[in-house]
């Protein structure tokens, strides 16, 4: 494609997954004051994520709500992190996050637990794919420094193959195997999970 033509191709045929999940946190009105009065906008932060691994968050201002969600959305889009997930369904390892005054401790769950977990930190997991987690936030319930710090927390997840390579070992020296699965099967799970 030449250089300053738009790509007018449907989502699919860039390679996009248009099957994103997003979740709308929070909508907030702001104002200007201005000679005449005040003129109002609107400040919307998103989270996108495809359900599988991958999350990214986004904040857009615009006058009108429609446009602001719309930007956020854009921006989540494209600011998408990979986390690690253990058997698809929770996270590998109990972790802390940390941004301004937002503080989140995020620990992994047995099956069947839920997301346990208060309303950002709780649309983030559903839109990553998580089904089992227990997450508090113990500093600023500012959704914006709840959201950045989580993301803080998942950044710092290692999956057992990041582990086993910077320690020069096995996945199966690293992990024990769980409920009588083989050291085999965990590795098997490991290359699917990434």
């Amino acid at each position: 494609m030449a250089r300053g033509q738009r790509d007018d191709r449907a989502p699919r045929e860039r390679g996009e997954d248009s099957e994103l999940i997003e979740k709308l946190v929070s909508i907030n009105r702001v104002a200007k004051v201005v000679k005449g009065g005040r003129r109002f906008g609107f400040a919307a932060l998103v989270v996108a994520g495809d359900g599988r691994g991958r999350v990214g968050y986004g904040a857009g201002k615009a006058r009108e709500v429609p446009e602001a969600i719309r930007k956020a959305t854009e921006q989540a889009k494209r600011s998408m992190i990979r986390v690690p997930l253990r058997e698809g369904r929770t996270l590998h390892h109990d972790m802390k996050g940390l941004f301004g005054a937002g503080n989140v401790v995020l620990r992994a769950a047995p099956q069947g637990t839920g997301i346990i977990a208060g309303g950002p930190m709780r649309a983030i997991f559903e839109a990553l794919g998580v089904q089992d987690v227990v997450a508090k936030s113990i500093g600023s319930s500012n959704p914006h420094n709840m959201i950045k710090a989580t993301f803080e927390a998942l950044k710092a997840v290692e999956g057992p193959r990041a582990v086993a390579a910077r320690r020069g070992k096995r996945v199966s020296d690293i992990i024990k195997p769980r409920q009588g699965a083989s050291a085999e099967t965990a590795e098997t799970q490991e290359a699917a999970n990434g």
